[in-house]
């Protein structure tokens, strides 16, 4: 007769115990969250526009705005603590950089940020970043500087004169970004010419080099203009 008694289960390791852990810091989670300043979060529902998800470069006087039409909301000390801490984040630095208008508190452009402000904020960010990055981030500065140069309409001296700081590695990102800016400045006006002497079209230039048209288009009309800027 064949036996079918069940074999009786093996025996169960008896689990170690577990240790508890002790109280640790705080998760990185935990860590990252920050206190908003008060009256940041009042600017925030009375303004969403200007103190929303995206900010705005604030027109001059803007302080001297949110006491008038909020006398009962605001006290004059506490509010200049918030719009320093909103002028110096990274985030406000960002849009100033990238060259928008100032904004009334009705989030309406009013009139543009000034050159020198448009630099030192750049600057202020690109500092800001590098710190934090192993990567080399000065390609980056100088680039946005050209762009910023040429926006500004300025002469190099004009430019130079408004941003020029004591500090040397700041003056020598400037002076790379003028040298940048020669360059191009240099291709430009010779594509001019060799364009001006061919006696073709733009389409025609732009095949025979192996070109796109909008771009000689681009550099001619941006050598003439710099042309007629130039004071006769």
């Amino acid at each position: 007769m064949t036996d079918t008694t069940t074999p009786p289960p093996r025996a169960k390791r008896p689990r170690p115990p577990q240790r508890s852990r002790p109280a640790g810091p705080p998760q990185p989670q935990q860590q990252r969250t920050r206190e908003v300043h008060p009256v940041l979060e009042k600017l925030f529902e009375l303004y969403p526009r200007m103190f929303g998800a995206q900010f705005l470069p604030l027109k001059l006087g803007a302080f001297q705005d949110l006491l008038a039409e909020n006398p009962e909301a605001f006290k004059r000390d506490e509010l200049k603590v918030a719009l320093g801490l909103h002028a110096r984040s990274t985030r406000y630095l960002e849009c100033v950089a990238a060259g928008h208008p100032r904004h009334n508190l009705q989030g309406e452009p009013v009139e543009p940020v000034a050159p020198e402000h448009v630099h030192h904020a750049i600057m202020e960010v690109f500092r800001r970043r590098q710190a934090r990055s192993k990567e080399d981030l000065r390609p980056r500065v100088v680039a946005r500087l050209v762009a910023a140069i040429e926006a500004s309409g300025l002469s190099r001296e004009d430019y130079a004169e408004r941003t020029r700081t004591q500090d040397e590695a700041a003056n020598a990102l400037l002076d790379e970004a003028f040298a940048e800016i020669a360059v191009q400045t240099a291709k430009r006006e010779a594509l001019m010419r060799a364009f001006e002497a061919s006696g073709k079209t733009v389409e025609q230039f732009a095949e025979m080099y192996g070109m796109a048209p909008a771009d000689v288009a681009q550099a001619v009309e941006r050598t003439r203009q710099a042309g007629a800027a130039q004071p006769q």
